[in-house]
């Protein structure tokens, strides 16, 4: 349902510090994206789409992504390479600067929510320098009624200031003059020096990611979920790349959302958000029927190069290979309203194994799903110079380390805990190579993978027989229908066994050094899930 919620109500930026301003509130997103155009920060694609260019930054900055340290987080929050701390003069200091910044100009603001659970419901207020900005929260966040925003009280405050660059940086916490930083104290999120828009969405998410655990008893995850007729959920997990938004979006099931979402203990699985952020490189109608539809006025391109015709060229990734559109979740057809179900499933941990040595689907036990969890493995396929290709494996605990504050092992715990009070099955879903490594083998198809998760979600592989496999442990299926029997062996696939069996071991080596740093934390239901190294 369209909700282009307006409101005549007024507010006053000063008692946030920021002063003089002309300040705009809940304007619909057609007004920003004229405004936007007028201040010639973005232009119209044929059909009416926004599209602009974040400058600079055309992603995350995960290296200056702070967390502040006080009384409240010192001893919560798994401080490291992801969760980099500083302290709360710096953080005062830097917020001081962006309220000075931002006073006296042309401000636009903006109430929403996330959690669409009522019960798990979070108010967030943000602050933007930039209208196209607002846009995205609007695309992004949950939208309030008119009635919910006379009364808004906001429980946390994002300011965004990407004109804001601070210049004596190390002075004050800061690897350069960009930075995100989180503070669970005051509550505040300030994002500076940089447009990219998923600096807000991902600060938003990584606050969820403490608060829901430690407060709430809900365990947040970086997945995708969807719900059939029967009234069955299913999750799936996966890093960029890995099919997440495209196996979620299935003509037959509602989808939930298609990045992040929370289990409670009442088995309920809820978004967080009110829209999808998609990546549009290489993108087609034919390949991804449903973003490409949903790329119609409301959303917004980011980093997209233009024809000389004037249409979007997808296929230019001369900006950025992270090209991407944020719309509403309305702008998909079959979607669940309000976006939470319950009575999860099936889980589906989904990775692009470029040795092509996964199976394509198999299916865990208690403790090798937390192992594949906290291990969040897929694969990134190298350039091709002087036509040499070597795949590269990426780890990311949880499917999500850059965004988890507190150790992975927390998640696994409580992930391990509701899989096993619920019922639900869980499954490894190579959709990677097939045939041997990139350069050799071939991608699994689509229609493979689709049929595979299909079949795992009707109970179509509850009676068949399955064999583990020799290095990984995991069990595989026999069988599957409308899947080729032969495609469900990765060692058959390749027609080398002594090709597949080193490449297996190779990565078998990958996952074990990688887990190494967990194994402290791990019992040993979960150290028994690793691989076996020859």
């Amino acid at each position: 349902m369209v909700n282009h919620t307006s409101s005549t109500k007024t507010i006053s930026l000063e008692k946030y510090g920021i002063k003089d301003a002309t300040t705009h509130y809940q304007l619909e997103p057609k007004k920003l994206q004229a405004i936007t155009v007028e201040k010639g920060m973005g232009k119209e694609t044929p059909n009416g789409t926004l599209a602009v260019n974040t400058g600079k930054f055309t992603g995350r900055s995960p290296e200056d992504r702070f967390l502040v340290k006080d009384d409240y987080t010192k001893d919560r929050i798994w401080w490291g390479k992801s969760n980099k701390a500083i302290t709360p003069e710096h953080f005062d200091y830097l917020q001081g600067e962006i309220e000075n910044y931002l006073s006296g100009k042309e401000i636009f603001v903006r109430d929403g929510y996330v959690c669409a659970d009522p019960q798990y419901k979070m108010n967030v207020r943000t602050v933007t320098e930039y209208p196209w900005s607002n846009m995205f929260i609007y695309n992004m966040f949950l939208r309030p009624t008119a009635e919910e925003l006379e009364n808004f009280e906001e429980e946390w405050l994002v300011l965004c200031a990407p004109g804001y660059v601070c210049s004596d940086p190390e002075n004050h916490g800061l690897r350069q003059g960009n930075f995100s930083i989180l503070n669970f104290t005051k509550k505040i999120a300030l994002v500076g020096g940089s447009a990219y828009t998923g600096e807000m969405k991902k600060g938003i998410f990584t606050a969820l990611n403490f608060i829901l655990p430690v407060e709430k008893n809900v365990l947040p995850m970086h997945c995708s979920a969807n719900v059939g007729d029967n009234g069955e959920t299913a999750i799936f997990f996966g890093l960029s790349g890995t099919g997440k938004t495209t196996l979620s979006t299935d003509p037959n099931r509602k989808l939930i959302g298609d990045d992040e979402h929370g289990w409670t203990a009442e088995n309920t699985i809820f978004n967080f958000e009110g829209g999808c952020y998609a990546k549009v490189i290489d993108l087609s109608e034919e390949k991804e029927p449903d973003i490409y539809r949903a790329i119609k006025p409301g959303a917004i391109l980011e980093n997209v190069i233009f024809k000389e015709n004037g249409e979007v060229d997808y296929f230019d990734s001369s900006i950025t290979q992270n090209t991407r559109v944020s719309y509403p979740i309305y702008h998909i057809d079959n979607i669940k309203t309000p976006s939470y179900a319950s009575n999860p499933k099936n889980i589906f941990f989904l990775t692009a194994d470029a040795f092509g040595v996964l199976p394509p689907i198999s299916k865990l036990t208690p403790g090798q799903a937390a192992y594949h969890f906290i291990s969040g493995y897929t694969a990134k396929v190298a350039g091709t110079e002087a036509g040499v290709v070597e795949p590269q494996p990426s780890f990311s605990a949880c499917f999500g380390a850059p965004f988890m504050p507190l150790h992975p092992t927390k998640y696994a715990e409580m992930l391990s805990k509701k899989m096993q009070e619920a019922g639900v099955n869980v499954w490894l879903v190579n959709t990677g190579w097939t045939g041997g490594p990139y350069g050799v083998g071939r991608r699994m198809k689509l229609k493979y993978t689709r049929a595979m998760i299909t079949a795992a979600m009707n109970g179509d592989l509850d009676n068949v027989e399955f064999r583990n496999h020799s290095v990984f442990k995991v069990a595989i299926p026999n069988t599957c229908p409308n899947v080729p029997t032969d495609v469900l062996s990765p060692r058959e696939t390749w027609g080398n066994d002594e090709g597949y069996y080193k490449t297996a071991d190779k990565l078998a080596r990958f996952f074990n050094e990688n887990f190494k740093k967990f194994e402290e934390y791990a019992n040993d239901e979960i150290m028994a899930a690793q691989p076996v190294v020859k």
